[in-house]
């Protein structure tokens, strides 16, 4: 008789966990298969630090075939899901498609950022939720301090050394506090012109800075960062990004080349395809992980609407505590419809929140008991440490290494501007010329999104709640208007050079975008005023 056939479609926090536990309670039972863009899970609260240059960016990745014995990794991204047949098709990385035939489907997709109505934030603005856009923000951060530096004119300096980022979340309060520590220690040994230092601004529709957590944790974070000099406005928004910069809702421009959208986020639009009843974009599911009408289907993560049975009425938050244990109940749920073992439903109160604010410096309530200053640290980093399930070594070594010796501020080149687009529905896979897309990108303006990312340990990406909705832009300040249509006579119908996502320019090196393309510098040797076109800028994952 054949093995069952299990089918994970996302290696986030959820994805991850339900692998790795069925793995284990199954013994090789069953043939587990997980379906993922990208050959490992990403521990998206330390992304801020990789930006920050304090981790290296395989530090914060798990391999999953190194640490999921039992488990077929297959590489792809999940074009739809045909329950009737119990299928799942899906491209692979060099546009070759597949199927995967499934007795037991577990639907972890994740999440992705979400495009507010704001006129420009989808041509000018980044998010901040995989690792091509944690390494294309901290070259974009190192190039603009470097030529600020060289700049003459005073107005472009002060310009290229003002950062934005939009959403007091957990992700944006960690990236601004980071950012400043770092394009701080870039001014000591590359000092700009006199009287002009380095400005991080926190934006924000809510009262306060992380509006999730008890208001005293709140105040510790706020006065934190106006201890270090980034400027928190709190009820102020964007209410138009251009390329010369951002046009705030109290009628303030900005001029800056950085624009970092940290606080929307969406359920993966596969959730969508699949056909099933949806709460605000997740699919429902009862208290056992089950799609109702569907017991072979299974949803988890950012990806389920799954019931708060303590709450009764409400749903669990999308956020990275939350999917890991979800991950946790879905594996026994599974398990116990092979009948392995029994099911039973998913019931779990919050341990708390903790938001690594660089230095020594956090904010925790670990078990909801407030932790002062000197404590909340170690207390955060301990929590990341436990958390992750590989690399806690090397972790803790580059940490070690952060405290004694200077930062390399370094701008390696890798991930350009148009290869993060804020609009992009694989934000852990960086666009590269002549790629597959995925498929057609979601665009979906309406409704109200979720503030996460990277920025908690215990209760990473959690809801900013709806206040914190309308306000958020991240990233580099330059996205492409528009995915390129391929151009006609193009080899392999790659994009139109020139065009967002499209193949580099001649003559520039390690290929670096065109003339006027977002995030590139001009092909002639740059005017220190003159800005290309547009401004440049821690899986999917569950968060």
């Amino acid at each position: 008789m054949s093995r069952p056939r299990i089918v994970i479609v996302g290696a986030g926090f959820a994805g991850y966990r339900t692998a790795r536990t069925l793995s284990r309670l199954t013994r090789h039972q069953a043939d587990i298969t997980l379906l993922n863009p990208t050959d490992y899970f990403l521990y998206l609260p330390l992304l801020p630090q990789v930006a920050a240059g304090i981790l290296e960016p395989r530090r914060v990745t798990v391999s999953l075939s190194g640490t999921l014995r039992g488990v077929r990794p297959v590489l792809g991204e999940a074009d739809g899901v045909d329950l009737d047949g119990r299928t799942v098709h899906y491209t692979d990385p060099e546009g070759e498609t597949g199927t995967l035939p499934y007795d037991r489907l577990v639907i972890s997709v994740g999440s992705v950022n979400k495009l507010l109505p704001i006129p420009g934030v989808a041509e000018h603005a980044h998010g901040f939720r995989g690792l091509p856009e944690a390494l294309y923000l901290r070259d974009h951060v190192t190039r603009q301090m470097e030529l600020a530096a060289a700049a003459d004119d005073p107005k472009s300096c002060s310009a290229r050394c003002t950062f934005v980022v939009v959403g007091a979340g957990y992700t944006g309060t960690e990236v601004a506090a980071h950012g400043q520590l770092y394009t701080d220690a870039q001014v000591r040994s590359q000092p700009l012109r006199e009287g002009v230092r380095p400005r991080w601004m926190l934006l924000d529709v809510a009262p306060r800075v992380l509006p999730e957590m008890d208001e005293r944790l709140s105040r510790t974070a706020d006065r934190v960062l106006r201890e270090r000099g980034v400027d928190v406005r709190m009820g102020t928004s964007v209410k138009e990004a251009t390329h010369d910069g951002v046009l705030l809702t109290d009628g303030e421009f900005v001029p800056t080349r950085t624009l970092v959208w940290c606080v929307g986020v969406r359920p993966d639009p596969l959730v969508e395809s699949v056909g099933q009843p949806l709460e605000r974009g997740r699919l429902i599911v009862d208290p056992y992980l089950q799609v109702p009408g569907r017991p072979e289907v299974f949803a988890c993560g950012d990806a389920a609407a799954v019931p708060d049975l303590d709450q009764p009425g409400s749903f669990t938050p999308m956020t990275a505590q939350h999917a890991w244990r979800h991950g946790q109940v879905a594996a026994r749920n599974v398990a116990a419809s092979l009948g392995i073992g029994e099911r039973r439903p998913y019931r779990h109160r919050g341990l708390g929140f903790v938001v690594d604010l660089g230095g020594t410096k956090a904010a925790a309530n670990p078990l909801g008991v407030p932790l002062p200053g000197p404590l909340a640290g170690p207390v955060a980093r301990g929590y990341h440490l436990a958390a992750m399930p590989g690399n806690r070594v090397r972790v803790a070594a580059d940490w070690l290494l952060d405290a004694v010796l200077p930062r390399q501020a370094v701008q390696l080149g890798l991930v350009r501007s148009w290869s993060v687009p804020l609009d992009t529905a694989s934000p852990e896979l960086a666009r590269v010329p002549g790629a597959p897309e995925r498929r057609e990108k979601d665009t979906e303006k309406e409704g109200s999104a979720v503030s996460s990312g990277p920025g908690a340990a215990v209760e990473a990406d959690v809801t900013d709640a709806a206040v914190t909705a309308d306000t958020a832009v991240t990233g580099d300040a330059a996205t492409p208007d528009e995915p390129a249509e391929p151009a006609k006579n193009q080899p392999g119908g790659e994009p139109a050079k020139n065009q967002p996502g499209g193949e580099p320019a001649k003559n520039q090196p390690g290929g670096e975008p065109a003339e006027n393309q977002p995030g590139g510098e001009p092909a002639e040797p740059p005017d220190p005023d003159q800005r290309p076109g547009t401004p440049d800028n821690p899986a999917k994952g569950d968060s």
